[in-house]
């Protein structure tokens, strides 16, 4: 992976280069990082994510916004459905709402596969006595 190098901004401050993907196991862990974290604006793979944060901010507690975010980042990795969902919160901002987490999971969940039936014909363990009896002899 090839990443853009970060650069010191006009107003002094350093440039941050984040991939989301790299962190979310500890901001999983601990959500709450997530509201004072120096690099946030950085760490948001699309707009849609940081758009998703704002209104989440605006209506909701910064624990239930952390925690939303932390999954919404989460499934975004795990399900590799980065762009979708990207557009998925987008039509819900827009329509007014706000991303529902549990809805996201269940729809971006992996589909559901049976397991194949094996059939396991096993041998007769009276043939391996008689092959023992005949002894190396084809």
């Amino acid at each position: 992976m090839t990443l853009r190098r970060g650069r010191a901004q006009a107003n002094g401050k350093h440039g941050h280069v984040v991939e989301y993907r790299h962190v979310i196991h500890a901001l999983q862990r601990k959500p709450m990082a997530l509201l004072h974290l120096v690099y946030r604006d950085q760490l948001f793979p699309r707009r849609a994510f940081a758009r998703a944060f704002e209104a989440l901010l605006a209506k909701q507690t910064d624990r239930q916004t952390c925690r939303s975010m932390a999954g919404l980042l989460a499934l975004a990795h795990e399900r590799a459905c980065e762009a979708e969902l990207a557009e998925v919160i987008n039509a819900e901002l827009d329509a007014g709402g706000l991303p529902d987490l549990d809805a996201l999971r269940e729809r971006f969940k992996p589909p559901v596969t049976s397991i194949p039936q094996v059939v396991i014909a096993l041998t007769p363990l009276h043939v391996y006595d008689e092959l023992s009896t005949l002894g190396g002899v084809a």
